[in-house]
C-alpha cells in the first residue's frame, strides 16, 4: 500500500509486540516458588491474571478516577490482588517489590533485537509503550533495546488509546504524524494511531497470551504495512 510520506521515525509498542511478558513473568513466577517453596502455583496462569488488571487500572486513570500513576505502581497494586486470588498472601512485602520489578526483566522474540537495530540505521526508533520511563529503560537495558529516546505514556502523563499518547511522542520528535509509523501487535492500538494520522505497521505475535491465544492473529483494519516480523517490516521500509 503506497503512504503519502516516507517515514522518519518509527513507535512501537512494547508489551507484546517486542517482548514476550507471558513467558518471562511465568520464570519469575517459577524462580519465586522455588524461592519460597510455594508448590502447586500454575504460574502461567498467574501471569494471565496479572496481566488480566492491566486495563482495568488503566481504565482507572483514564477516566479521571485517579490522578496520573505510573505503571511500575499500578501493577505493584494489581500484584497485591492476584496473590491473594492464588492464596499467596505469606508472600513478604519485600519480595512483592522484587516480584514487581520483573517486568523490567522481559525477554525479547527472537526478532526484536536484530530487526530493531536494522530499523535504526534508517529511522529514528522509540517505544511508545504505557511503560513508566523506569520500566522502560530497565526493559531496555535488559533486552538491549536500542532506542533512539524513551517516549510513551509517562511522557504524555496519558494511558493508550488516549490520543495525547500518540500525538505527544510525535510531537516530542519535532515530527507530524504522517511522518511517523507506529508499529504494534494489536489492532486496537493501531486504529487508535491510524485515526491521528500516523501510518501503522501490523506485526502479529500469535502467542504473546500463550497457544490458545485467539485476539490479533491478523490485522482487522487496513493498516499501512502488514509484516510477519520486524526483519519482514525493515525490507518493507528499505532498512
Amino acid at each position: 500500500m503506497s503512504v503519502a510520506l516516507p517515514p522518519k521515525a518509527i513507535l512501537f509498542d512494547v508489551f507484546g509486540t517486542c517482548v514476550d511478558w507471558r513467558t518471562s513473568i511465568t520464570r519469575a513466577g517459577e524462580a519465586l516458588g522455588q524461592r519460597l517453596g510455594l508448590m502447586d502455583i500454575d504460574w502461567a496462569a498467574f501471569a494471565d491474571a496479572w496481566r488480566a488488571q492491566y486495563q482495568p487500572q488503566l481504565t482507572s486513570v483514564r477516566s479521571g478516577a485517579r490522578p496520573w500513576t505510573r505503571l511500575e505502581i499500578l501493577n505493584r497494586e494489581s500484584l497485591d490482588t492476584v496473590l491473594t486470588d492464588f492464596g499467596l498472601q505469606q508472600v513478604s512485602a519485600t519480595e512483592r517489590d522484587a516480584f514487581n520489578l520483573a517486568w523490567r526483566y522481559l525477554l525479547p522474540w527472537p526478532d526484536t533485537v536484530a530487526g530493531l537495530h536494522r530499523l535504526k540505521t534508517r529511522f529514528i526508533i522509540a517505544p511508545n509503550s504505557n511503560a513508566d520511563i523506569a520500566l522502560a529503560v530497565g526493559m531496555a537495558k535488559f533486552a538491549h533495546l536500542p532506542w533512539d529516546v524513551i517516549l510513551g505514556a509517562e511522557v504524555a502523563q496519558h494511558y493508550k488509546p488516549q490520543p495525547e499518547v500518540y500525538l505527544r511522542s510525535v510531537a516530542a520528535l519535532g515530527l507530524t504524524p504522517p511522518e511517523v509509523v507506529m508499529v504494534a501487535a494489536h489492532n486496537e492500538d493501531l486504529v487508535a494511531a491510524g485515526a491521528l494520522g500516523l501510518q501503522t505497521a501490523f506485526i502479529p505475535r500469535p502467542l504473546e497470551h500463550g497457544p490458545g491465544q485467539t485476539n490479533d492473529l491478523h490485522p482487522e483494519h487496513t493498516f499501512t504495512y502488514v509484516a510477519r516480523d520486524l526483519h519482514e517490516l525493515a525490507a518493507q521500509l528499505g532498512a
